[in-house]
């Protein structure tokens, strides 16, 4: 599809393309929206706020304590496995100033899931929450991390709230379990030995990988998507357009319920919001509802950003209904498909329509957007500035308007490759740079597009990818299980649930003893949802298990 064909189907005044040459590194992003709003609030959490000041201040002090108190090196990897906390940003931010290339690291993860991760990506330090310290301690002895810095949430607090953060954490909600990482610093103890220190920021170029952003694969073995400096900056300046038809620069207040540690919310609030002066309000735990609610509470806010799931749940709580909606002017959803249902009820509630949008962590994320006030519900909107998009056929040819097939995307915004994968990275990304998405779409007249299916077998599971592959290599590990097949099936929580099919040798086998070794060995949202046990499960005529069959079972029942 010719790239001007979608630009011509761009509402007036939305920038079609991007300016490349604009920032060489998000340290110069860094650097200049710190020094433009320096007085401005850049991000609340718990009721404490850090301005855009002290983000320079102590993520200065951090890359200082790397450069000089350890060490690292420009271009080595550290792992930052934080929930949505004030030190996210500052740790991230100082890693990058010191030249290093952040590893992100969900804090769910399990110790097999951190050991994979650690050792895949070659970390040599790790950043990590208390709450976590347990686990890493586990498995640091068979990785090749020497440096370890552990922070708890209330660290960024005034001394009397800090203490009484962290004292109910780990006291009264037993949320903290005991660990002995010998070496390791706390996070505080390093910004106070990198204040009034000098560092220096390396010269980076477009194309030094800024992030490894992991991935789930159709084997089933995480990988981790290079994205370079490049590949950030220009997402960011994709999506600047867009959000500013509905929000100001250096004057709104957003809402941050998703991970920070995921790419999505990454390039929302970390560089689009922040290269705009605008201002985030961190939710370390958007599952309690009742403590979210009250943030929202006392908080005037002009964006939010979410998904499917939050959407339906907020909305089932006549607290929330009863909030000031008067300012709410973007709601943008991503990660999982926006039902209309959801959508009509948040409109309702709120006044405000979800803009929803299209991406992968192989693009930065954003491929596509709704454009405020051009929203098509039901659509992933059309192709952000200077992107192209096609729909190919299973012999890799074109299709016209308005016949579905396999989403190929074509951008700056497309990740350098898959970290020491090259034969990964040649099954996605074409020798003329197109990369296959995955997922079956429709491209319609007016250039908006329309997801119909997933080629591949990933689940999506309030946002999160499970890839079936993962699951499975799981629970057939258990010494009763001969073969397992996991699928997606809908659920009106979480938008799809685990469901695995398992074929046993003991007939005593309980779907609960599945579960807990599942428990053991799988992040909580891979955890399989539903087993059901057979006799034989449905095959190609050369033994490979057909899940699409399981699927249209589920589906029609």
């Amino acid at each position: 599809m010719n790239e001007t064909f979608f630009q011509d189907k761009y509402p007036e005044g939305l920038a079609k393309t991007i300016d490349l040459t604009k920032y060489q590194s998000v340290v110069e992003v860094f650097n200049n929206f710190i020094t433009k709003y320096a007085g401005n609030s850049a991000f609340t959490c718990l009721g404490q706020t850090i301005t855009y000041a002290e983000l320079d201040e102590k993520s200065a002090a951090f890359a200082a304590y790397l450069q000089n108190e350890t060490n690292l090196k420009a271009g080595d990897r550290i792992a930052i496995q934080l929930p949505n906390v004030l030190q996210y940003p500052i740790v991230v931010f100082g890693a990058m100033r010191a030249g290093m290339t952040v590893v992100n690291t969900n804090p769910l993860y399990t110790e097999r899931e951190m050991e994979h991760q650690f050792n895949d990506s070659g970390a040599k330090a790790l950043v990590v929450l208390a709450n976590m310290a347990s686990k890493a301690e586990k498995v640091l002895h068979k990785t090749s991390i020497e440096t370890v810095i552990v922070t708890e949430v209330g660290d960024m607090h005034g001394s009397v709230k800090r203490v009484l953060i962290n004292s109910v954490l780990k006291h009264v909600k037993k949320e903290v379990e005991s660990f002995n990482i010998p070496g390791a610093v706390p996070l505080r103890k390093a910004l106070s030995k990198g204040r009034g220190k000098s560092f220096t920021t390396p010269d980076i170029k477009q194309d030094d990988v800024a992030v490894l952003q992991y991935t789930g694969g159709t084997t089933g073995v995480a990988k981790g998507a290079m994205l370079t400096h490049g590949n950030l900056i220009a997402n960011m300046l994709q999506c600047h357009g867009l959000f500013t038809m509905s929000l100001g620069e250096g004057s709104e207040t957003v809402i941050a319920p998703l991970p920070l540690y995921h790419i999505y919310a990454f390039t929302v609030h970390c560089m689009v919001l922040m290269e705009t002066g605008n201002h985030s309000v961190l939710i370390p735990n958007p599952r309690d509802i009742d403590g979210f609610i009250k943030v929202l509470q006392n908080t005037k806010f002009s964006g939010f950003v979410g998904l499917n799931t939050l959407f339906v749940a907020l909305c089932n709580s006549p607290i929330f209904k009863a909030l000031d909606f008067s300012e709410l002017k973007l709601t943008i959803s991503g990660g999982m498909a926006l039902t209309k249902d959801a959508a009509d009820q948040w409109k309702s509630v709120t006044n405000c329509d979800i803009a929803e949008g299209f991406g992968m962590t192989e693009t930065s994320p954003v491929v596509s957007f709704n454009p405020p006030g051009h929203i098509k519900l039901g659509t992933i909107g059309l192709p952000v500035a200077s992107t192209n998009c096609k729909v190919i056929d299973d012999d890799g040819n074109d299709l016209p308007l308005g016949e579905a097939g396999e989403l190929c995307v074509k951008g700056p915004q497309v990740m350098k490759g898959y970290w020491q994968r090259p034969e990964a990275t040649a099954e996605t990304i074409t020798s003329d740079g197109w990369l296959k998405t995955g997922d079956v779409a429709v491209i319609l007249d007016d250039g908006y597009m329309k997801i119909v299916d997933r080629k591949k077998d990933m689940i999506i599971v309030s946002g999160f990818n499970v890839y079936p592959n993962e699951v499975e290599d799981e629970i057939v590990a258990h010494p009763d299980v001969l073969e397992a097949a996991a699928i997606g099936i809908p659920d009106p929580k979480s938008s799809e649930a685990v469901k695995v099919f398992v074929v046993t040798n003991n007939k005593d086998l309980t779907e609960v003893e599945v579960k807990a070794w599942a428990r053991e060995r799988l992040t909580g949202y891979k955890v399989p949802k539903h087993i059901e046990f057979r006799d034989e499960l449905p095959k190609t005529n050369v033994g490979k298990i057909l899940r699409r069959e399981l699927r249209d079972e589920e589906l029609a029942k």
